[in-house]
């Protein structure tokens, strides 16, 4: 038997680039010559409640950016920010490939994102090919580490913890998984965590 039901991917530092985390804002501030402490601060205070989905994406620019005139609009800093999503170097995207066309067990995502780069993210690098499930926090209402997404995807899932999966970058998500009786793998890079599932009898 296969050991797990479902193996649940992070997106951001797992598959992808982060979407929209520190590095990436300070290529596009620059990019926009933006006042970074300003936009740093703006964000701090807005981006939770844009990635449960409790904002739009021009609720929250209008908030961060374009609290004053500006000489470039939504859709051109929506596009920027769009262009520092990449495939993830040394990712864990061959493996999520693997998984899917071996039809062992279902595959999905768990990411902490917001509705817009989410969908912009899934489409663009065609995960929605080798995903059955998206249990994102803009679809959520809950963000990781929140203990309540995790028990809700395996409600949704109809899935015993134990006999989930999950594969994220930062340890406290990682560490709230496997408070809630997920197998949980810390994801340090595609040879590492190919040895980790072959411990696991996943690959």
């Amino acid at each position: 038997m296969f050991p797990f039901d479902v193996v649940l991917f992070d997106i951001g530092g797992v598959l992808l680039t982060n979407g929209w985390d520190h590095h990436e804002r300070s290529i596009v501030i620059e990019q926009f010559k933006l006042d970074a402490n300003a936009l740093e601060s703006r964000h701090a205070k807005a981006f939770e409640a844009w990635e449960r989905g409790d904002l739009a994406l021009d609720e929250y620019l209008d908030a961060v950016v374009f609290y004053e005139p500006r000489s470039f609009s939504h859709p051109e800093f929506f596009s920027s920010m769009c262009a520092q999503s990449k495939e993830l170097p040394n990712g864990a995207l061959c493996i999520l490939k693997e998984l899917a066309a071996s039809d062992k067990c279902r595959v999905g995502a768990l990411n902490n994102e917001a509705r817009e780069t989410h969908e912009f993210r899934v489409s663009t690098f065609g995960l929605h090919n080798y995903f059955e499930y998206t249990f994102a926090s803009c679809y959520m209402g809950i963000r990781k580490p929140d203990p309540k997404i995790y028990l809700r995807a395996l409600g949704i899932l109809g899935n015993k913890p134990e006999r989930a999966l999950f594969i994220d970058d930062r340890l406290e998500n990682v560490a709230a998984a496997a408070a809630v009786g997920m197998k949980a793998v810390h994801f340090t890079g595609e040879s590492h965590l190919r040895t980790q599932l072959g411990a696991l009898d996943v690959l």
